[in-house]
């Protein structure tokens, strides 16, 4: 199977299946020198790691991280970093009645259409498992960009779960870490709690909006035309298992707007140019400005449900299936460091390839 890596000069390439003996990434392109430890990397794999409440699948994974190379005396050695995170609780018995029929809403069948075999233990690559080796990879790009860009500051939060919105005028950054759906609005947190327990106990699942922004950014990141900013960005949030959809500032609903209300006005502040808005979501032409970068993604409800659903069989044979074992009601509350992960291996890249281009010293001043 081609293709399982990103990046440019900082590059990730994933590996493992979800019911196999581990799975992990291989980080090539970080810069020698850079602090790093397993700990370190092991903060933002337990915001992400199974079991931790009644709204996630009920795997038990420690998602323990080990570093194989490219560290040495606490610091990177400019080598390529091996991740490795063992598989401790699969229960691949729960898939032995789906072998030879493929699921609704995942990629069973495409990856018999095309590879003409699977691993249906779980998915194989398709599972959201996969995305630990992601989050592991975006420890170790925090680690560099805290040293390279220490004011940059990376923040996920969901905004909607199925129908169910918040309000943008009760957001509070405080309030993410203290409900279990990373909801920066505390009313929206309580009402989705009996929403999803309802949908849970049923065996259904439903889907969800992520926003993950990036403030501390400079002005310049990003080249014209076919390495532009959000277009990786967009790739990237794209390539995570179950996302459909991918928005950068007002996204979509630039549609809807006249062009007087969608221009980012600029004035003149102490410090430069300062916007009145940011429907371009902090990047224009491909290259950042110096505001929050802003990138929203869709979700789809977990196609592993408990409700009949029809489908066909490897023989070409209709038939009905359940899909039994452990899952997550709305994978979307796992995917908020994921996306967060993502936005940090992408804003490394895109560093680098700026520093390899033009170098650190300022371009372009104004004023």
């Amino acid at each position: 199977m081609s293709i399982n890596g990103f990046g440019h000069l900082f590059r990730v390439t994933t590996w493992g299946e979800s019911h196999g003996p581990a799975l992990g990434a291989t980080v090539d392109g970080c810069p020698p020198g850079i602090p790093l430890d397993a700990e370190m990397i092991q903060t933002f794999l337990d915001r992400r790691k199974p079991g931790q409440n009644r709204y996630t699948t009920q795997r038990r994974e420690a998602d323990e991280v080990e570093i194989l190379s490219g560290v040495f005396e606490g610091q990177t050695t400019g080598t390529p970093i091996q991740l490795m995170i063992r598989n401790t609780d699969q229960r691949s018995k729960d898939y032995g009645d789906i072998a030879s029929k493929f699921r609704p809403g995942h990629a069973d069948i495409t990856y018999w259409q095309k590879y003409g075999i699977r691993d249906y233990r779980g998915g194989g690559r398709s599972s959201a498992r996969e995305t630990a080796a992601r989050v592991a990879a975006g420890g170790v790009a925090r680690a560099a960009l805290s040293v390279l860009m220490p004011g940059l500051r990376i923040s996920g939060y969901m905004t909607r779960m199925g129908v169910h919105a918040t309000d943008p005028a009760r957001h509070d950054a405080e309030e993410i870490a203290r409900n279990p759906f990373w909801c920066p609005d505390p009313v929206a947190a309580s009402e989705w709690e009996g929403y999803l327990d309802g949908l849970r106990k049923s065996g259904s699942s439903v889907g969800a909006v992520i926003e993950v922004t990036a403030s501390g950014l400079p002005a310049g990141l990003g080249a014209p035309v076919y390495a532009k900013l959000d277009t990786d960005l967009a790739a990237g949030m794209m390539s995570i298992n179950a996302v459909k959809g991918v928005e950068i500032g007002e996204g979509m609903a630039a549609a809807t707007l006249t062009g007087e209300e969608n221009a980012d006005e600029i004035t003149m502040g102490p410090d430069g140019p300062v916007f009145s808005s940011n429907h371009a979501g902090g990047i224009l032409g491909g290259i950042s400005t110096g505001q929050d970068v802003v990138v929203r993604f869709s979700v789809k409800p977990t196609s592993s449900i408990l409700t009949p659903r029809r489908t066909v069989n490897i023989a070409g044979e209709e038939t009905e299936i359940v899909t039994k074992g452990r899952h997550d009601p709305c994978v979307g509350i796992r995917a908020v460091p994921v996306g967060e992960a993502m936005m940090a291996c992408i804003l490394l890249d895109h560093l680098l390839l700026h520093r390899g281009q033009v170098g650190d010293g300022p371009r372009g001043h104004i004023g």
